[in-house]
């Protein structure tokens, strides 16, 4: 099982990398709180195209492809009917009052 390391421990660890960039003769920039590393003139840019001037591709439509796909999916098979619950039905006498009951399996 691996030990747990404490939050004192993983700070004092990242203290002691600090103190040796600095003695290495690493410099830290101060950074005033609230800044943003982002330049608020330029917009958003997209990481996954180039440049600024590239435009995205045409699309090419493909619906002759999609119908040879579908054409070549087969069709969905009728289920057998399941054959449903036999229930309960009432036997009424001449003037409509319920007599007994049966079980009958026709819906």
């Amino acid at each position: 099982m691996k030990p747990v390391r404490s939050k004192k421990d993983m700070q004092s660890e990242l203290e002691a990398q600090v103190q040796a960039f600095v003695a290495s003769g690493g410099n830290i920039n101060q950074v005033e709180r609230g800044k943003s590393g982002l330049d608020h003139e330029k917009p958003w840019i997209n990481p996954f195209k180039s440049g600024e001037t590239e435009k995205s591709p045409p699309r090419t439509p493909v619906p002759d492809v999609i119908a040879a796909i579908d054409a070549r999916k087969s069709p969905k098979k009728n289920k057998p009917k399941r054959r449903s619950k036999p229930t309960k039905k009432w036997i009424l006498d001449d003037f409509g009052e319920p007599v007994r009951w049966v079980w009958s399996d026709e819906s």
